[in-house]
């Protein structure tokens, strides 16, 4: 996995991880924002985000991207 730190020390940094065929992992205190400019989510203190597309909750992970077929 890569992560993608912020800059500086403190309780407000924010880390991503990119997951291998997965979600992007949001630690820390990440404001996600609707079209409109709208907070969107919880305050949770890590939140997976899609990047399949498959996701029926978007823009949050459920899994969907493990349901896919493998390629031979």
């Amino acid at each position: 996995m890569n992560s993608i730190p912020t800059s500086g020390a403190g309780e407000s940094d924010v880390t991503i991880t990119v997951c291998p065929d997965g979600p992007l992992l949001v630690r820390g205190a990440a404001r996600i924002l609707d079209t409109e400019g709208n907070p969107i989510g919880g305050d949770r203190a890590t939140v997976a985000l899609c990047r399949c597309g498959r996701t029926s909750i978007a823009p949050f992970c459920d899994s969907s991207h493990k349901k896919r077929r493998r390629r031979t």
